[in-house]
């Protein structure tokens, strides 16, 4: 498992992932800034300098490891798969899009659901959560045409439209 941090400010002399790096992170997501009582905590502490040094595991890998195994078991129904399938087919067809979701990007979509279902308590995925969590998994994956980047186009707009442009799948009884 690997964290990942970057900061959109800074990047003098850094260089971009390129796609097939992206490609490689399930999910991306911002977490903004603290809010107040955090960032007086933090101020408070700022002679610490070895913060990660009290970080203490809370789990074993091996324990991440045999919780991946349980979705295995999450039930997903193919109407359900099949929506997830337009999702990820309409970012390759979008006009402000020059690459569109992977293969990699769709499966990554349909085994954050399953885990999303099984940490919810749920042995089966609805369409609910493969809605809810296209744009952290799928947004970082496409590559926007510049025109639209420059634009003011944003990957997590396109993805959210896609997603909305879609109607769901009727749940139904198994």
């Amino acid at each position: 498992m690997v964290i990942a941090t970057q900061n959109p400010v800074e990047q003098a002399g850094t260089y971009t992932l390129p796609e097939a790096q992206l490609d490689r992170f399930l999910v991306k997501t911002s977490l903004g800034y603290p809010d107040h009582d955090t960032t007086v905590a933090l101020l408070l502490d700022s002679a610490n300098r070895a913060r990660a040094a009290k970080v203490v595991p809370i789990i074993a890998a091996r324990s991440i490891a045999e919780m991946a195994r349980l979705t295995d078991g999450v039930y997903t129904d193919p109407a359900v798969m099949d929506h997830l399938a337009r999702i990820a087919a309409a970012t390759r067809e979008h006009r402000d899009v020059q690459l569109g979701v992977s293969m990699r990007g769709a499966l990554a979509l349909a085994r954050a659901a399953k885990t999303w279902a099984l940490a919810a308590g749920r042995a089966y995925v609805t369409p609910e959560d493969v809605r809810e969590l296209a744009v952290p998994v799928l947004a970082h994956r496409l590559v926007l045409d510049p025109e639209a980047a420059f634009a003011g186009q944003s990957a997590e707009k396109v993805v959210a439209g896609v997603v909305d442009g879609i109607a769901p799948p009727e749940l139904r009884a198994r």
